[in-house]
């Protein structure tokens, strides 16, 4: 290493604990004078789809891990959208094992709330509190307001946590992309707003009335904002997430490429610069990436036939730093503090002794071909960013090094 390179860790008073020996972090690294490195704490994102058990051809928990190792992420919490669905020990214990096995970095398992997550009986939500890090249905929405209150007075009971997809298929109408501008402009059918706000509203109501901790996935319209914006005025216990494509990209960007399909759907410029508003304001607590690696032949298809879901993971910090800090819309210590610090206190994850070393001075062209998860379909591809991630280390071993 060069003297004169400028490499910096990061402070943060919401991180007191985070220091790091910088003769460690930098060790076996080729940096020049030009080069600006910051060592960051190891990211934390608590909603990614690693697809095994039952559908390791899209990604794998190796994969899927080396994959966020290469992001920069030390943490990653993995959804229950898998086969079998993770709603018993038994099924939990299955999903265990392989992480015991294969996992590079942590990952923390959901429970589904209902068994097959197909909404119509609760899971064993008590005989898996041991094991599960939260319970979600992550890809469904619960459609029973009455099983949605009965699993949130037990999640109360048990200290745990109720983490939903929100989504009322009765709205959705078919839909595949938002129901915006360019859906009409090309004849697509759009999936409308209130799809999404409409169970936030119902859920935000049940929170309040039972006193669950309760955290929103993937918010992406403007309205979502600011009825969670509104409950948290009124004392609910409710967190959120939005996605870096929500905060950097809108349906005008769409292309008829299934790379840019994903649930919810990328909504109106409107909606983009409300997620940014929540953010500065506090009310979007965190980012998550919601990684959902699919088959090449699954994006294939177009926007209308193509599955839902695009992969974020190593692309996330880039991207951010890109098209938030760069601007100065968003300082890099905020973005850190979405990445992990906001994460890590909400959802009880340990931080402060993992490390990433990033070389923020370098540029890159997004190339699918070089990621390491399986997945491939991202709407970043071919942009150009800042910010190289050059190793991640995890429990003092190095987990990924350029």
């Amino acid at each position: 290493m060069n003297e004169n390179t400028r490499v910096k860790i990061f402070k943060s008073a919401l991180l007191p604990s985070f220091s790091p020996d910088l003769t460690a972090c930098v060790k076996d690294l080729t940096l020049s004078e030009k080069d600006e490195v910051f060592v960051f704490p190891g990211f934390a994102d608590v909603h990614v789809h690693l697809r095994e058990p039952g559908f390791s051809y899209k990604e794998t928990i190796l994969s899927g891990t080396m994959a966020a190792a290469r992001g920069g992420y030390t943490a990653v919490a993995a959804m229950p959208n898998l086969s079998p669905v993770p709603d018993s020990v038994e099924h939990l214990k299955e999903e265990l094992a392989i992480i015991e096995k294969d996992a590079v970095i942590d990952v923390y398992p959901y429970a589904s709330i209902t068994v097959g997550e197909k909404g119509e009986a609760l899971s064993d939500i008590e005989g898996m509190a041991e094991y599960a890090f939260a319970y979600s249905d992550d890809g469904k929405g619960v459609a029973s307001e009455n099983l949605m209150r009965e699993a949130m007075l037990k999640a109360k009971k048990l200290g745990k946590m109720i983490v939903a997809h929100e989504e009322d298929l009765t709205l959705v109408n078919g839909g595949y992309i938002h129901a915006g501008a360019y859906a009409k402009a090309h004849g697509h059918k759009g999936i409308s707003s209130e799809s999404e706000w409409a169970p936030i509203a119902r859920d935000l109501r049940l929170a309040k009335e039972t006193g669950c901790a309760f955290h929103v996935c993937h918010v992406s319209t403007k309205e979502s904002v600011e009825v969670i914006r509104k409950a948290k005025r009124e004392g609910v216990n409710v967190t959120c997430e939005t996605a870096p494509h929500y905060l950097l990209l809108s349906d005008k960007d769409l292309k008829e490429d299934g790379r840019f399909k994903m649930n919810p759907p990328l909504r109106s410029e409107e909606d983009r610069l409300a997620m940014i508003e929540g953010i500065l304001d506090g009310t979007v607590d965190m980012i998550a990436t919601d990684h959902a690696p699919h088959s090449y032949e699954e994006k294939a298809k177009g926007l209308e036939k193509s599955a839902f879901g695009v992969v974020g993971i190593e692309t996330a910090f880039a991207s951010l730093y890109t098209g938030l800090v760069k601007p100065g819309i968003l300082s890099l210590e905020k973005l850190v503090e979405l990445l992990t610090i906001a994460p890590g206190k909400r959802f009880g994850i340990p931080m402060g002794e993992d490390y990433t070393v990033w070389n923020l001075s370098k540029e890159f062209t997004v190339d699918p071909a070089e990621f390491l998860s399986k997945g491939k379909a991202t709407p970043f591809e071919g942009m150009k960013m800042n910010g190289v991630c050059l190793k991640t280390v995890h429990n003092g071993q190095t987990v990924y090094h350029i």
